[in-house]
């Protein structure tokens, strides 16, 4: 079971986002220079974040995108399920046809480990995750870094 690049590349996006909370709109090219994502892959995944009302975004000079509500109440179940990823272990997608047309021997210990993996990732709120003491190590890692790039620009 994995989750796809869209998924992972969401989630670190959003988290960008819930990072500069405070900051007033942030661009995707900001975020695609601090994370390393391509920014015509932001485009696609902000397009559906948009729908789903997970950020909002603002136009003209200034613009960028901003999370739609306090990142407490977001969570990362949320971030995946709105861009169409499935956390799902099973073979045969959840459809019950993984043997002949019919569930496989394992099916349901499969489904059950996909539902404890949402359980687990909807519990789990983008600012609860950012006060994490690793995650935070990230941070201070990633600003340095784009400290010393602009120093090196100038």
């Amino acid at each position: 079971m994995r989750l796809s690049t869209k998924g992972r590349y969401a989630v670190t996006a959003m988290m960008d986002l819930a990072l500069r909370e405070g900051d007033g709109p942030v661009t995707l090219a900001e975020i695609s220079r601090c994370q390393g994502i391509s920014l015509s892959y932001l485009e696609q995944l902000f397009a559906r974040l948009r729908r789903q009302g997970l950020v909002v975004g603002t136009r003209g000079p200034g613009g960028g995108y901003r999370l739609s509500r306090p990142a407490g109440e977001i969570t990362v179940a949320e971030i995946i399920d709105a861009v169409d990823e499935q956390v799902d272990a099973t073979l045969c997608g959840g459809r019950e046809n993984c043997h002949d047309g019919d569930p496989c021997l394992t099916h349901e210990l499969w489904m059950e480990l996909s539902r404890q993996i949402h359980g687990y990732l909807s519990s789990i709120n983008l600012a609860d995750f950012l006060a994490r003491p690793a995650v935070r190590a990230t941070i201070e890692r990633q600003q340095g870094m784009m400290r010393e790039r602009r120093v090196e620009r100038h």
